[in-house]
């Protein structure tokens, strides 16, 4: 299968994967990101998350990961993303972050792979906007999908 062209505006959106533990944020974020034009798929947790695979036919690869800090507890965490991360081929990460200062990381941690942490409170408009900042779509490819 020959590679996807993210200039072409035939091409499949790239796919946009929240990894929120709460379910009506995550639609919620999940249908304004379908509105502007990604496909947008959620789980509740980083090993929900790892059951969707890197390729599936028709669809764009999985190029931007959003991991809700709630997420990030106990020892098997930060292994369990670095995989997630990985088998998706490594896409830009967000942090959706509480307000006050992250947790350390273990000490045998690999670096965090944040390109951007966002702090709350933010509106779902505020997470489009770092998405799209990070992901932009083509020009003219914006487009809702259902």
């Amino acid at each position: 299968m020959p590679p996807l062209d993210p200039a072409d505006p035939a091409s499949p959106p790239p796919r946009v994967l929240l990894v929120i533990p709460e379910q009506w944020p995550r639609a919620l974020l999940r249908a304004a990101l379908r509105e502007v034009g990604y496909d947008a798929l959620g789980a509740p947790g980083l090993a929900g998350a790892l059951r969707y695979r890197a390729e599936v036919p028709g669809r764009g690869a999985v190029r931007l990961v959003l991991v809700d800090q709630a997420v990030l507890q106990g020892d098997e965490a930060f292994p369990l993303l670095t995989t997630l991360l990985h088998r998706h081929e490594d896409p830009a990460a967000i942090l959706l972050a509480r307000a006050a200062p992250m947790p350390r990381l273990p000490d045998k941690a690999e670096p965090a792979p944040w390109a951007r942490v966002v702090r709350r409170p933010v509106s779902i408009e505020g997470i489009v906007a770092a998405v799209r900042e990070l992901l932009p779509l083509p020009p003219g490819s914006s487009r809702p999908i259902d």
